[in-house]
């Protein structure tokens, strides 16, 4: 299956005091793509509830306000019996700015319980399984993380802070 894609919009709200794109903002990101994922052809099957276990975000680049959407690729990993991981990477003007997963649990709320997944929504979930791409090595990470650090101690310098 190809991955998912979606069309997230920033707001200029989105930005922080450092000029670029909250940490707390991507949240909002891939859930509005996480639920366009599952409401594109919304059947009712996810209806009896699902909750969240775990987000990890990588942040790769910063991200600074414009107009032209996001670019949201989702996939997922890890069905397991009441789990399963929804992946992200998301694009800004066709660079990859962050890497992400959630996890997922469906949820029985009348019982306060996780529930298993049904036949129907493993189904689903099979339609967005992993298409092969190879998630973020922990040395692909070190490089984007010290791209990001040398990036901050150059802002710092140009606006003349330690």
């Amino acid at each position: 299956m190809a991955r998912f894609v979606h069309q997230v919009h920033m707001r200029w709200s989105d930005m922080d005091a450092y000029g670029h794109v909250n940490n707390g903002s991507y949240l909002a990101y891939l859930e509005q793509a996480r639920v366009a994922m599952f409401f594109e052809r919304y059947d009712g099957t996810f209806a009896q509830g699902t909750v969240i276990s775990r987000h990890e975000i990588h942040y790769l680049l910063p991200i600074v306000y414009h107009p032209e959407p996001l670019i949201l690729e989702l996939w997922i990993d890890r069905i397991r019996g009441a789990s399963f991981t929804v992946h992200y990477e998301v694009f800004d003007n066709g660079r990859l700015a962050a890497r992400a997963s959630t996890d997922c649990v469906t949820y029985e709320f009348a019982t306060d319980r996780p529930r298993r997944l049904t036949s129907d929504e493993r189904d689903i979930l099979q339609r967005f399984v992993d298409d092969g791409r190879e998630p973020l090595t922990v040395a692909d990470q070190a490089v984007a993380d010290q791209a990001v650090a040398d990036r901050a101690v150059a802002d710092r310098a140009v606006e003349g802070r330690p």
